[in-house]
């Protein structure tokens, strides 16, 4: 506890308000490498970028903090399973004293094709379960193919394509969060959506 405090202080004095980047999914082998937990895979693709150990307990979550260049950055993957994300991000949210505009909650979206990204400002949750209590976006899998239920789908692990395009958009997704970093979320979203929107309209009729 005495540790966590001075961490809190130390972030909340800082020349720049911390940003806390909150990636969705569910705890457990079982859940790991499943669609539902794109979110996990893009805080640990974007820990291990930045040499953030991810070795903490904090507010449910496996926790992490560190430096981008002079931004100071909280990583958390919630622990509670992803249908009570809000148990974990609401009280990190206010432990750190961060208003909506610093959290940034990457999770799957069954809206946009398989690798495709997107970085938003605001908006629904869109009934996704994990999101009713957060404004951002960020991250497609795809669709069901054919009547596959929704859910069977979402727990399913990725084929060799999809794990091949989503491990290039892990990527692409560190890149334009050291740029958020650095140029704020409104500049950073502009650039990149554009670059997403046409791999969308590459993609969105190719099987993964």
């Amino acid at each position: 506890m005495l540790i966590n405090r001075f961490l809190r202080r130390g972030f909340c004095t800082a020349v720049a308000r911390p940003w806390l980047f909150v990636g969705l999914g569910n705890p457990g082998d079982k859940y790991k490498g499943t669609r539902h937990n794109v979110g996990f895979e893009m805080i640990d693709a974007f820990a291990e970028s930045q040499g953030i150990s991810m070795n903490t307990v904090h507010c449910k979550a496996t926790f992490g903090q560190g430096f981008v260049g002079d931004a100071p950055v909280l990583l958390a993957k919630p622990q509670t399973y992803m249908n009570l994300s809000g148990e974990s991000t609401g009280p990190l949210a206010a432990y750190y004293k961060l208003p909506l505009n610093r959290v940034l909650v990457f999770h799957d979206d069954m809206g946009l094709p398989c690798g495709v990204l997107r970085l938003r400002h605001n908006g629904g949750h869109g009934g996704h379960n994990g999101l009713k209590s957060v404004m951002n976006n960020f991250r497609g899998i795809g669709r069901p193919p054919g009547q596959m239920d929704p859910k069977a789908f979402l727990l399913q692990k990725f084929n060799a394509i999809a794990r091949e395009r989503i491990d290039t958009a892990l990527q692409e997704g560190v890149e334009v969060l050291k740029l958020l970093l650095s140029k704020g979320l409104t500049e950073s979203a502009r650039h990149f959506n554009t670059i997403q929107k046409y791999k969308h309209i590459r993609l969105q009729n190719m099987p993964a």
